[in-house]
């Protein structure tokens, strides 16, 4: 008995050097925890630091999160784009990190901000001719606009829309949608670029870092398979968002919705943007609406106020998902379903 519980105790004491060896990681949301833990698995767990339910775009870090950033040797996360007030707290307290940021990668795709209150005239192909968001000749050139009959809104309210975007201090809309973990393909980029950072920091797992993060992109790929067919049979339904935080799933997986209440930074929207998405629900029998737990509903059943459309939840955050390597096709997964559901 004795040599058992001697042998059980070196094998437990060897398993907690082995994880001790492990590099410490930080992630910022939920998705990217899910994509580092897929790459991690058995080697490990990254530490959260926004918890789930809180909008990234604001935050006050809890002491249990900034001491997960000091003991950090890896800090994974989008960028300033989405949480501006993380990076002086990685600048403060990851001082021996090394730092991924996401949306500095030249491999990540980006696109830019939506700052219109609607948008199903803009074609996702045409982006890169879209220079400066290209606002002022959607308005005035697209002759697909005349065809509704919030036409003349858009143009009476356009001057409004400027006047929004240039009062959002502290915003920098520049780098560009920074909701990039919506975009499988940016995902899969990651995967392969986390490893790489993982294995630089601890050789001897490299190997294991390299296959769990091919397992995972596996899987990103065949939930893109299964779901691009389901998601083709809505392609034509109109649909409206909480904010403009979708465009990258919109693009992999053909869907668009027709405008969003508030801007990607999830900022307050003037009177006259919820007049215009308003509209928007009516002249084109929008069907449903999507709420997001961390922001506030209200502002969603006045856009719906007197008309039949529906309203669920749409989470691009994955608020009440499992934390894990499976987090992220779950993700997919779940924010597919709750579209064909709505729209359906």
């Amino acid at each position: 008995m004795r040599q058992l519980l001697g042998t059980a105790f070196a094998a437990t004491w060897i398993a907690t050097i082995s994880w001790a060896d492990v590099p410490r990681v930080a992630t910022d949301i939920a998705p990217i925890h899910g994509l580092v833990s897929q790459v991690m698995k058995d080697l490990g767990e990254p530490d959260l630091i926004i918890r789930p339910g809180a909008s990234p775009h604001s935050y006050a870090l809890r002491p249990s999160e900034a001491r997960a950033l000091s003991q950090a040797d890896l800090v994974v996360w989008i960028g300033e784009g989405l949480a501006p007030w993380l990076e002086p707290s990685i600048e403060q307290l990851a001082t021996n990190a090394h730092v991924l940021e996401l949306l500095a990668l030249p491999s990540t795709t980006i696109l830019p901000y939506r700052e219109g209150a609607t948008f199903e005239a803009h074609d996702h192909d045409e982006h890169d001719a879209h220079d400066d968001h290209g606002h002022d000749e959607d308005h005035e050139g697209h002759d697909e606009h005349s065809e509704h009959a919030h036409d003349e809104h858009h143009h009476d309210d356009h001057a409004k829309h400027d006047e929004e975007h240039e009062s959002h201090d502290g915003h920098d809309h520049s780098s560009g949608d920074p909701h990039v973990w919506l975009s499988p393909e940016n995902a899969i980029t990651w995967l392969n670029v986390i490893a790489e950072e993982l294995s630089e920091l601890d050789p001897e797992n490299a190997s294991k870092y390299q296959k769990n993060a091919q397992e995972g992109i596996a899987k990103i790929q065949q939930t893109k398979a299964d779901l691009v067919p389901q998601l083709s049979k809505i392609a034509d339904n109109n649909f409206v968002v909480f904010h403009d935080a979708y465009q990258y799933f919109e693009v992999s997986f053909g869907v668009t919705a027709a405008g969003a209440i508030s801007l990607g930074d999830a900022s307050d929207p003037s009177p006259a943007r919820i007049a215009e998405v308003r509209d928007t629900v009516r002249d084109l029998n929008v069907a449903c609406a999507f709420r997001e737990p961390q922001y506030n509903n209200g502002l969603v059943d006045t856009v719906l106020e007197g008309t039949e459309a529906k309203a669920l939840i749409l989470d691009p955050l994955g608020t009440n998902l499992e934390l894990g390597s499976d987090f992220y096709p779950e993700l997919l997964q779940e924010m597919g379903k709750t579209l064909i559901a709505c729209v359906k």
